[in-house]
């Protein structure tokens, strides 16, 4: 079985920036694929709970004015460091989120309004060749068992 990163609040870990966990529908993901749990916001050293985080131009700046670029580009290196270590294709990653969104986040105003975009590290690992799919596109990834067409 082929080896999947996964946002680890997927799978029902508490380390949303709220600290809460949610039961998502993994669409039979975990029997397809061997599913590797990460959150790259700890991996940058961020708390659970903390304070919502928004993409405001090329920054990443908390609801508080603080600047934690930093621990989401080391969270993304992390992420991407398993993903090399695991030879991972495929990512599954928190929709919407500032470090795992795909295709769509949130705009930086905290009104939860979306702009068109990416995570921290959901850019990097895409740049790197893996092939990002938000939790939305769980079925997609199931269904076709990710034929790339290159």
């Amino acid at each position: 079985m082929d080896n999947v990163l996964i946002s680890a609040c997927l799978l029902s870990v508490a380390c949303r920036y709220d600290g809460l966990c949610r039961d998502y529908d993994l669409k039979g993901l975990d029997k397809k694929f061997n599913l590797i749990p990460i959150c790259p916001e700890i991996y940058g050293g961020l708390p659970t709970p903390r304070v919502p985080s928004e993409i405001v131009g090329e920054r990443v700046l908390n609801a508080e004015g603080k600047d934690v670029t930093a621990q989401y580009e080391k969270g993304a290196r992390e992420a991407l460091l398993l993903a090399k270590r695991f030879n991972t294709k495929y990512a599954v990653l928190k929709a919407k989120s500032p470090s795992c969104g795909k295709g769509w986040v949130y705009d930086g105003t905290f009104s939860r309004k979306l702009t068109k975009g990416d995570g921290v590290t959901t850019a990097l690992l895409k740049k790197h060749g893996v092939e990002v799919f938000s939790e939305d596109e769980i079925e997609k990834l199931v269904e076709n068992n990710c034929q790339i067409v290159t």
